[in-house]
């Protein structure tokens, strides 16, 4: 097994106007690491994944692939083929044990032929039965298994009608069937309910392969990633350890930035008191201090983004109630989604709403 299954050499990209989200990274990816990928928004980290993907080749720099791999992406909005079923898009991503399956029935239809070459036969049905076993365990029973884990709308739908989140999950069991050698998944616990999080969570820490995950929920880092990446002002950080023990030693490293910002300010305000205080500071005796001080001046310190207090006036009074339902029903087709539903809400609640996949939330 080579010792890289991915390289990244001093990557950087720039996008308009002129705003550089990736700096010069440089990093290597273990086979069968399991890596979480942080940052604030707009940091480029969908940006990394489809650089990682061979998707973005705009970028400077150099990222090497170990020879023969295969990748899957899952990016935020996939593309599927609106005209196939679920079943036949799901099928899609098994391409070569599908493939074999129907060789297979074809050889065995040939044995009944008058002049059939039985040991021509038997030796590609030998090579076609190694590609379906080489899938593991029966592939009905992992098509079944994953559908019903990932809440798939019926095998018979078709995807074109279907909503953004039920296409989305029909992506993540295509990929995730197909078993490429790494997985990089943007935002993989969208439109996922608890349970079905709680099963993928299960199913990487299974997956021999390499992952790397964009996501912000910190409970499924905790329980799936080995590694923290984080981008922060461009540059790539990687951590060994999952998200609590990433946020323990980020809260170290941020206090010991902050003594190093307050040591360079307290030295640019001396020499800057040097400077004003010497009418002669240009003659050549004195040029080596004042370089100094243009050097340290123009050394750019990125500020972390702070939170900062956004302040919403109050509207004027609503009345008794916000929102009120009375005797609501709403259908898709001959699908029952809402049945007489009534309830209001007051002023100033706070409401969750919750349900499984396709208990009609959204809607």
């Amino acid at each position: 097994m080579a010792q890289y299954v991915m390289s990244m050499l001093r990557v950087s990209k720039v996008v308009p106007p002129k705003r550089q989200i990736i700096k010069d990274i440089s990093l290597s990816f273990f086979p069968g690491a399991k890596i979480g990928l942080l940052g604030l928004n707009g940091a480029g980290k969908s940006t990394v994944l489809r650089i990682m993907a061979g998707v973005d080749k705009e970028y400077e720099g150099d990222v090497q692939w170990q020879p023969g791999i295969s990748i899957g992406y899952l990016p935020q909005e996939p593309q599927l083929d609106t005209d196939k079923t679920v079943r036949e898009e799901v099928e899609s991503g098994l391409g070569a044990v599908m493939e074999a399956k129907q060789k297979l029935d074809e050889i065995y239809a040939a044995y009944a032929e008058p002049d059939a070459d039985f040991d021509k036969l038997a030796e590609e049905q030998a090579k076609y039965e190694n590609i379906i076993a080489a899938s593991g365990s029966d592939v009905e029973h992992q098509l079944e298994i994953a559908a019903d884990a990932l809440r798939l709308p019926p095998w018979e739908a078709k995807i074109g009608p279907l909503s953004g989140g039920e296409k989305r999950r029909v992506a993540l069991c295509k990929l995730l069937l197909s078993k490429p050698d790494m997985l990089l998944l943007d935002e993989p616990t969208n439109h996922l309910d608890a349970e079905s999080v709680e099963w993928l969570e299960q199913f990487l820490v299974r997956f021999p392969g390499t992952v790397v995950a964009v996501t912000h929920d910190r409970y499924f880092l905790d329980n799936a990633a080995e590694w923290i990446l984080e981008l922060d002002r461009g540059q790539g950080i990687p951590w060994k350890g999952n998200y609590s023990s990433w946020l323990e030693q980020k809260e170290a490293r941020l206090e010991q930035e902050n003594k190093q910002v307050d040591a360079h300010m307290k030295a640019m305000k001396q020499e800057l008191e040097w400077v004003r205080q010497n009418p002669k500071a240009r003659q050549a005796k004195s040029k080596a201090r004042l370089s100094r001080y243009e050097e340290m001046s123009s050394v750019e310190y990125q500020k972390r983004n702070e939170t900062q207090e956004i302040f919403i006036p109050l509207g004027e009074r609503l009345g008794d109630q916000v929102i009120e339902f009375s005797n609501v029903s709403k259908s898709f087709g001959d699908r029952l989604l809402i049945d007489n539903l009534s309830f209001s809400v007051p002023p100033g609640a706070i409401v969750g709403i919750i349900g499984p996949n396709g208990a009609g939330k959204s809607t």
